[in-house]
């Protein structure tokens, strides 16, 4: 999730680079990006979609575990609802949606980039207080409808304030030069607000996020492996993918950014490392843009709770299909879904 416009991939800043040919640039992201946007938007907004559908249809039987789920496929939503008119400004190189739109778009963007980290943050620190402090925590003592709509409110609230910068500094500026629109965040000259930006997606987005994970599920996974539980060894494995999988999709990101960066304060500054990057940073952001569309598979698809209940959703809106489909439905309440 860049903060630039689009047009900084296509353009050189004379003041600190070299000027050099960057049309292969521009070539290669008017046909990839737009149709990898798409291709994510539709795929990720069908399952985020089914998500919320099931568990508003079920929510009198929803836990906090379901809560976070709802969230996290909701932030999933608010950031794919705005890859059309990146796919479209990308396409033609052009922002014509006006002022207002720029502010909206990069509202969704970067709020349900956020959102999304946060609420997989929180589903995993909800997992590790059930598990190994099931009767000392305060979140499994104190899991009230009024706790766990504050807990929501509070995550939105810092989503909210870690996306403020970017909403409040983006900008609809028509080019003198080319007659053309552009969508960007402006950031005051002579300031650090790009450097600082920079460095909370590396903070935000991997390094607390990852950290929170590696520690929770490892003492989940010692809690489990001591239990005589057959499910155990399907639970350990989930966790190990729901880690390995946000890291292999996140961390080239996270490496990139790093690395502009690093040329952001006057590093790596030479004309290819400019090109590389720019090139670079398409196919990693599309990387970890594809992490929505496994989040519904990963979080919710994968578990036997969310599964049956999902198919029963399925028998009743197509029941001439799933008739035959048997669903297995069990309460939510029954039992503790570990994914």
């Amino acid at each position: 999730m860049t903060t630039e416009d689009y047009s900084n991939y296509y353009s050189i800043d004379p003041n600190r680079y070299q000027i050099c040919n960057n049309n292969n640039v521009l070539v290669f992201s008017r046909v990839f990006l737009p149709t990898l946007y798409s291709i994510v938007f539709i795929v990720g907004f069908i399952g985020n979609g089914l998500v919320l559908c099931v568990l508003i249809k079920y929510h009198k039987m929803s836990n906090m575990s379901d809560v976070c789920l709802f969230n996290l496929a909701l932030s999933d939503l608010l950031f794919l609802l705005s890859l059309p008119f990146w796919a479209h400004y990308t396409a033609i190189t052009h922002w014509s949606f006006g002022s207002f739109m720029c502010h909206a778009v990069m509202a969704l963007y970067i709020l349900g980039f956020y959102g999304s980290i946060f609420f997989m943050i929180l589903m995993t620190i909800d997992r590790y207080a059930v598990i190994v402090h099931t009767y000392t925590s305060i979140l499994s003592k104190h899991r009230s409808v009024k706790a766990s709509i504050a807990l929501i409110l509070f995550m939105w609230t810092l989503s909210l304030g870690a996306s403020l910068p970017n909403i409040i500094l983006s900008q609809a500026v028509k080019s003198n030069e080319s007659d053309r629109w552009t969508c960007s965040v402006e950031y005051p000259v002579g300031t650090a607000w790009t450097s600082f930006i920079y460095i909370e997606l590396n903070i935000l987005g991997l390094i607390i996020p990852l950290s929170v994970m590696l520690f929770c599920y490892s003492r989940i996974i010692t809690i489990l492996m001591t239990m005589k539980s057959k499910k155990k060894h399907h639970a350990v494995r989930l966790m190990l993918v729901l880690v390995s999988v946000f890291f292999l999709f996140w961390t080239p990101y996270n490496i990139v950014i790093f690395l502009k960066f690093l040329q952001q304060l006057g590093y790596m500054s030479t004309c290819q490392w400019y090109q590389d990057l720019n090139m670079a940073i398409q196919w990693v952001e599309t990387i970890a843009f594809t992490h929505c569309c496994l989040n519904p598979i990963i979080y919710a698809f994968v578990g036997q709770r969310f599964r049956n209940l999902f198919l029963k959703v399925l028998k009743e809106w197509f029941s001439l299909c799933f008739s035959q489909c048997p669903t297995g439905i069990i309460h939510l309440s029954e039992t503790r879904n570990f994914s």
